[in-house]
């Protein structure tokens, strides 16, 4: 006998669109196996039920039995045979239908029975695994929707664990009612042919036991018709043993797993992540809006194909284009306090789509395998070894940590430090990267305009601007023009973190590292020019095209500043938060910048900044430093060579690549 088509049991616990496909087919086969044993059992009952119109009701028979032919199954590969003995017992049956009288005991037990047994074991056993599969499968999707509405901010591990449990259970309910089902519907491909011999072949064996009568010439012949009938029922019969007995062993091998394989998010805290993909599929959550402020969240199956994402919907037979990965942007965003999410972006910035994972190791690859695909490595002649080789790169790219230890004079020499700390001086103890940055700190790469500063800009009839800092133009102007300091440098925001220390500079070295490693690995290498001015009493991070600020601190609460060693452009600082309470210690953020000058230049001026602070409580303090230092023609520090000019037209070109 030829193979049948099976569906495999290994694919039940991913349950992707693919096999849901495949499955359709195996139900619809089901479905015309039913209408179609159906109609032959009422066929065989006519007979039974029949005695008087025994000729009439053998003629349907025949005629029925070529219709097998005739059903387009859609796995009826391997049926080639099964239709040849129906059409050889079509012409038995005109044959003998002239001697069909009194069979009634024997068709009830050879013919009708085995048919009956067929359809009410068999069949209706397809139907109520269905139905069981089909509940399963909504208690799952129902379980994963209150799972992916976890909280992320305020997480209730009593919840989590609640949830998480409910989803492990929901998801090895529908891998077992899934697996049952298959190894139904494997089996019924052997049993259907069984099936449809085995009355047959009692009914003939009926006939032939019944009337010796006229079967001298024809008895050898139909003998060895109806051996062959028998062995190759019989090898069906031990084809469908050894498979229902190979499914068996391999359903109790499927589920003698831990139940952990069963849980979305088996290992948060540490889990293995493959860097290196070039595709990825799995299900996701994509973000749709269903209104003007409202949105939803739908689960559905993605898989990548050369340079595009695609989506298949459950169901569906072939998967649709969602957006073309070239040079697109694939970074970690936080989505409406959900756990996983990222966002892609189209290279022209219209289109940008935000997607969900159903856990941190999903959450990894997903990001990895779309920026080695926005990369067009899958072009190459061997792009995994391509993927590994630009990853490697990147990582090693990173400073580590160790370069942040030395230390070099050479800034001093150039610029006058002012209660700066000598770069030459001796190394203090560096502390543990833990007392300096909580592991797992987020890492902001950009700071965004508050959105009422692109009203205000689009607001009719010119209005006047309001500063998203509570400050008015003229504010600004007037602590610009009461400041004995103001400079201006070109720099470019690299990103920001929480610190949990300010004591030693190193927390700041710390921070540059973690922020450069961050964007190495996550392929954010395009960042934006601005202007950072420092005055005697604030750092104002300010737009070259709209001078509007987009961050500003006192210049008080910059607690800690230095300039790395080794890449001199790099520089940044740690500012200390409000007070909230005296139990409660005020928040610690560092900033990481760079600068088309010395870094060293910006922390002097930062340093020269802080002391005209304390020299400001006290004239005589303050005159003796005014004495010491050259002072521009309206009163102010003389500090470094201006930078407006070249490089404030520069500013104006967004998107530069940073060279950190």
């Amino acid at each position: 006998m030829s193979a049948v088509h099976r569906l495999l049991l290994e694919d039940a616990l991913q349950d992707s669109p693919q096999t849901r496909s495949l499955l359709s087919v195996f139900e619809e086969d089901a479905g015309t196996l039913t209408d179609y044993t159906n109609q032959l059992l009422q066929s065989l009952q006519r007979v039974f039920g029949a005695q008087n119109e025994m000729s009439l009701a053998t003629q349907q028979l025949s005629k029925q039995l070529l219709e097998y032919e005739k059903q387009n199954f859609a796995l009826g590969k391997g049926d080639e045979e099964v239709i040849g003995t129906l059409q050889d017992f079509s012409e038995v049956v005109d044959e003998l239908n002239t001697l069909h009288t009194e069979l009634a005991n024997q068709l009830a037990d050879r013919m009708v029975f085995p048919m009956i047994q067929f359809r009410e074991k068999d069949l209706t056993e397809i139907s109520t695994l269905k139905d069981i599969f089909a509940i399963a499968s909504s208690e799952h999707d129902a379980s994963m929707a209150k799972y992916s509405r976890l909280p992320k901010r305020r997480e209730n591990e009593k919840l989590k664990t609640e949830v998480v449990g409910e989803v492990a259970y929901s998801r090895r309910k529908q891998h077992q009612a899934s697996m049952q089902y298959y190894c139904a519907l494997n089996a019924l491909q052997y049993r259907k042919r069984v099936a449809m011999l085995q009355p047959m072949l009692g009914y003939t064996q009926a006939q032939v036991n019944f009337f010796k009568k006229g079967m001298d010439m024809a008895s050898k012949k139909m003998e060895s018709f109806l051996s062959s009938v028998t062995s190759m029922n019989q090898s069906i019969q031990s084809q469908l043993d050894s498979e229902a007995e190979a499914m068996r062993q391999a359903q109790q091998e499927l589920l003698s797993v831990e139940d952990s394989i069963y849980m979305p998010d088996q290992d948060a805290s540490n889990p293995l992540i493959n860097r290196n993909l070039i595709q990825k599929a799995g299900y996701l959550n994509i973000r749709s809006k269903t209104g003007l402020v409202t949105t939803s969240w739908d689960r559905l199956y993605f898989f990548t194909q050369g340079g595009n994402l695609m989506c298949q919907p459950r169901g569906a037979v072939a998967g649709g284009m969602v957006l073309d990965l070239d040079n697109s942007s694939v970074m970690a965003v936080d989505c409406e306090d959900r756990r996983y999410c990222f966002q892609i972006t189209s290279p022209d910035g219209k289109t940008c789509i935000t997607l969900q994972a159903e856990s941190k190791k999903e959450y990894e690859e997903w990001i990895c395998s779309l920026n080695n695909i926005s990369r067009q490595i899958y072009l190459t002649d061997n792009p995994e070894a391509v993927a590994i080789r630009l990853n490697q790169t990147a990582i090693q790219a990173v400073t580590p940590i160790t370069s942040f230890e030395k230390r070099h004079d050479t800034c001093a020499e150039r610029v006058k430090p002012v209660a700066v700390e000598p770069s030459g001086a001796a190394p203090q103890d560096t502390p543990d990267s833990l007392e300096m940055i909580t592991p797992g700190t987020p890492i902001q790469f950009d700071i965004m305009m508050p959105a009422s500063e692109f009203l205000d800009q689009n607001r009719a009839g010119g209005g006047r601007r309001t500063n998203p800092f509570g400050e008015s133009e003229d504010d600004c102007a007037a602590q610009s023009e009461d400041s004995l300091l103001h400079q201006m440098f070109v720099v470019r925001f690299l990103g920001s973190m929480a610190v949990r220390s300010h004591r030693s500079k190193e927390v700041i070295y710390e921070a540059m590292r973690q922020v450069l490693a961050a964007r190495a690995i996550h392929n954010i290498f395009r960042t934006a020019e601005s202007h950072l001015v420092v005055t005697s009493k604030s750092l104002q991070l300010i737009d070259p095209q709209t001078q509007v600020p987009r961050i500003s601190f006192q210049l008080r609460d910059v607690v800690q500043f230095a300039a790395h060693q080794e890449n001199r452009r790099l520089m940044g600082f740690v500012v200390e938060g409000p007070e909230i309470s005296e139990e409660v210690e005020p928040s610690l953020s560092t900033y990481v910048f760079e600068s088309n000058t010395e870094g060293e230049k910006i922390c002097y001026t930062i340093s020269l900044g802080k002391e005209l602070i304390e020299a400001e409580k006290d004239p005589e303090a303050l005159a003796l430093l005014m004495k010491s230092m050259p002072l521009t023609s309206d009163g102010k520090f003389l500090v470094l060579e201006s930078e407006t000019g070249g490089a404030v037209q520069n500013g104006a070109e967004e998107g530069l690549e940073s060279e950190a």
